[in-house]
């Protein structure tokens, strides 16, 4: 009894597969993914030609703040230094 489920398992298995594989590689199939890729193609070549060209509004917004060279402390900085105790 137990040889036979698990024959019916495997055939079942192995039809399974054979039948994905069979839809997967149809023409049919082949030729609805073209269709789509290409469609998704143009869609995008249409949006793409009537998006706006926005103007540059970026210049000089960032300022370097320099204050950090007035001021450097000559301290000694040293991890080792901080785990010391005193």
């Amino acid at each position: 009894m137990n040889k036979l489920i698990n024959t019916i398992m495997f055939l079942s298995i192995i039809l399974f597969i054979t039948i994905i594989i069979k839809y997967y590689f149809s023409s049919h199939t082949i030729n609805t993914k073209n269709y789509n890729r290409l469609n998704i193609d143009q869609i995008l070549n249409k949006k793409t030609l009537n998006l706006p060209i926005l103007t540059n509004d970026t210049d000089n917004v960032i300022e370097f703040n320099n204050s950090l060279d007035n001021q450097v402390d000559e301290k000694k900085r040293s991890f080792w230094d901080l785990i010391k105790n005193k």
